[in-house]
């Protein structure tokens, strides 16, 4: 069966992920926090649980182990030189992004800043849609696992950038509009790798590899840290649960979705 459907389904619904601005500013702070500390367990868990239960195995079943592991790393790196380097305005810090942002506030280059965000947010969408697309080619459970990662991690970030478009005075339809616009460079991503889908094949164990050096990357640095702010030793215990059925669900997605 051909996999360019699932490939185009899969970018998509990712793309669809950038209207949960509206979601996240519907939502007083109270509310806003009790959902995105869960989200960003959950994340956190998933996108660790398709690094070491679908990406790795997948790269060290197709290409040499001791050159997986050469990729992997250098996937951190790259993901780490991506973030500090080139979309450096495109922050994560979800919560801060959106809580305390008011509409409008005039301050000269907040425009600027949302624009930097927005470009930021492309590069990152784009890459995201090769390693859907690259993950779907080498095997569709594969391509499960890094979809549902890559929609847990979207989704607390969309709702900032939505709140930094807000921020750099933008009005609510045009900041819904843009947000949704630089999304679908997941769908350009992901059509890109299909274009060059036989070149690309012959790449597939080592970009799956970078992609689970990246992907590991964007857990450690990022999901893991902002669990570590949690204080409160019950929502804690909540946070934990959440990255454990994060992990929970991409495992199963591999019975699921077999060879």
């Amino acid at each position: 069966m051909s996999v360019m459907p699932l490939i185009l389904a899969a970018t998509v619904v990712v793309s669809l992920f950038s209207l949960s601005g509206i979601f996240a500013l519907s939502l007083n702070e109270k509310h806003l926090h009790r959902v995105l500390f869960v989200i960003i367990g959950f994340s956190a868990g998933s996108i660790l649980g398709a690094v070491f239960f679908d990406l790795l195995p997948e790269a060290i079943e197709l290409v040499e182990s001791d050159v997986v592991f050469v990729y992997v790393a250098l996937g951190f790196v790259l993901f780490f030189f991506l973030e500090r380097f080139i979309y450096w305005y495109h922050g994560h810090g979800h919560r801060e992004d959106i809580e305390h942002l008011p509409a409008r506030p005039g301050k000269a280059g907040t425009r600027e800043f949302a624009y930097l965000n927005l470009i930021g947010d492309g590069i990152h969408n784009f890459i995201d849609g090769i390693v859907i697309a690259v993950s779907f080619l080498v095997d569709p459970a594969v391509g499960a696992a890094a979809t549902v990662a890559v929609i847990f991690h979207e989704l607390p970030q969309e709702m900032g950038d939505y709140g930094i478009l807000l921020y750099g005075g933008f009005s609510r339809r045009s900041a819904l509009v843009l947000n949704f616009a630089v999304a679908l460079t997941v769908v350009f991503g992901g059509a890109t790798a299909l274009f060059v889908s036989n070149w690309i094949e012959e790449l597939s164990g080592l970009l799956i590899a970078l992609a689970a050096g990246g992907f590991t990357y964007l857990g450690a640095s990022e999901l893991i840290p902002e669990l570590h702010e949690e204080k409160t030793l019950g929502r804690s215990v909540v946070q934990f649960i959440a990255f454990l059925l994060g992990l929970s669900l991409i495992w199963s997605l591999g019975i699921i979705f077999p060879e």
